[in-house]
């Protein structure tokens, strides 16, 4: 039995292609932040009102480093727990359990003002090359939930606190790009998704965005009562646009077997990481080339990819593709001798948990149910069958698909 599936090994996708004789599946900082200095806090309405002077700024020994505590004249109703230090390169904040540091360059470019920022087109109107490289702060302010910066010209950038740590590399490395559901046959099937009808698809928002959030969390959604035509086919694919995602519809099948088999690769890679961390690394790091060659007919192709087999988030570490395709592998000749051995054995940790049969999950497509599959998560194949077998199918643009999700309200 051979299990394929038909990703294309361009850049962003490469076939995940896996023969099966053997039940093969596919697939704080404390020191400085803890202290408080209480010689300060007499000062810290002065400080509030009048803005940190330059020349405290300027002192070596000064430690810019206060509790705010919201009390007084000031709105907010709890207090507020935040430090900052001005540093020589650039500014270190303290708030909402993060400590997060940020270049002045960064913070002048960032700025959100009306004339440094378009807030109807979301776009930059500051020349960035105009700002100074060595640019440093005049005066910082900080009062509840906002700090001021002016900058030698009288510039005044103000961010929300808030803002700061949601756009800080710190936050970054905290926050979940797209929220995932990881798998096994076992877990998919007590889960229960329940498949979208192609009406609701085709007609109604909270159709689609149902559809959209089974893809999301699980990297395969189902549509049902699908009219078994490659017309009705061709009209549920262009709802969304998505290549990296692979529709399948059965129109006919006259026989028996056929069966698909999917297989969540981002739960096998968590299991890597689980058991053999170092091994996962190898997998995220090692560079290889991917290569497919089709000349038959009309049809002459000759692409080549490169990556590792698991490519993750630096900033953060989430797994976002996942290449596995002994067919189209090429040559491994981008590594030294003495990693490749090395890169085997983390390549077949990975192959055993693939094919563990628990993580297997099987489905029988048939006319008026569609499938759909992420092909950067989700390995998938077939097992071989018997009389005659009408198969619909299309690749679709991945970020059309992400597009929708974002208009829709989903994380994605």
């Amino acid at each position: 039995m051979t299990l394929l599936s038909t990703a294309t090994p361009n850049i962003a996708h490469v076939h995940v292609d896996l023969t099966c004789t053997c039940r093969c599946c596919v697939q704080r900082f404390t020191g400085m932040w803890c202290h408080r200095l209480f010689h300060l806090q007499s000062r810290l309405q002065n400080l509030l009102k009048g803005g940190v002077t330059s020349w405290a700024l300027q002192q070596p020994n000064f430690k810019r480093l206060f509790p705010l505590a919201i009390h007084g004249h000031h709105t907010a109703s709890k207090s507020l727990n935040c430090a900052w230090q001005q540093h020589e390169d650039h500014f270190e904040l303290q708030y909402a359990n993060t400590v997060m540091r940020f270049d002045y360059v960064w913070l002048r470019d960032h700025c959100r003002s009306a004339s440094c920022y378009n807030s109807k087109t979301h776009q930059r109107s500051l020349d960035t090359a105009s700002v100074d490289l060595c640019i440093k702060p005049k005066t910082i302010r900080l009062d509840e939930t906002t700090v001021f910066f002016t900058w030698p010209d009288g510039h005044v950038t103000r961010y929300d606190l808030e803002w700061l740590v949601k756009n800080s590399y710190e936050g970054q490395k905290q926050k979940i790009i797209q929220p995932r559901i990881l798998w096994n046959a076992e877990i998919y099937q007590q889960a229960q998704v329940s498949p979208v009808d192609f009406q609701s698809f085709l007609e109604t928002n909270e159709g689609l965005k149902k559809f959209l959030q089974n893809f999301l969390l699980y990297g395969i959604a189902f549509v049902e009562n699908v009219p078994p035509t490659q017309e009705h086919t061709e009209k549920l694919a262009k709802r969304i646009s998505l290549i990296s995602i692979q529709v399948f519809h059965c129109l006919k099948h006259e026989g028996t077997g056929g069966r698909t088999l999917l297989v969540d690769g981002f739960y096998a890679a968590e299991q890597v990481l689980q058991k053999s961390p170092e091994e996962f690394e190898l997998l995220s790091k090692v560079p290889l080339k991917h290569e497919y060659i089709e000349n038959v007919g009309e049809c002459h192709n000759h692409m080549i990819g490169v990556g590792p087999v698991l490519n993750i988030y630096p900033w953060n570490k989430e797994l976002y593709l996942i290449r596995y395709n002994n067919y189209d592998r090429a040559v491994i000749n981008t590594i030294p001798y003495d990693v490749v051995h090395r890169w085997y054995t983390a390549h077949r940790a990975l192959t055993i948990e693939l094919r563990r049969p628990e993580n297997e999950l099987w489905v029988k497509l048939k006319p008026g149910r569609v499938l759909f599959i992420d092909n950067w998560r989700v390995l998938h194949g077939r097992e071989s069958f018997t009389g005659y077998r009408q198969l619909c199918g299309c690749y679709l643009t991945r970020d059309d698909v992400l597009n929708t999700a974002r208009f829709l309200g989903l994380q994605a």
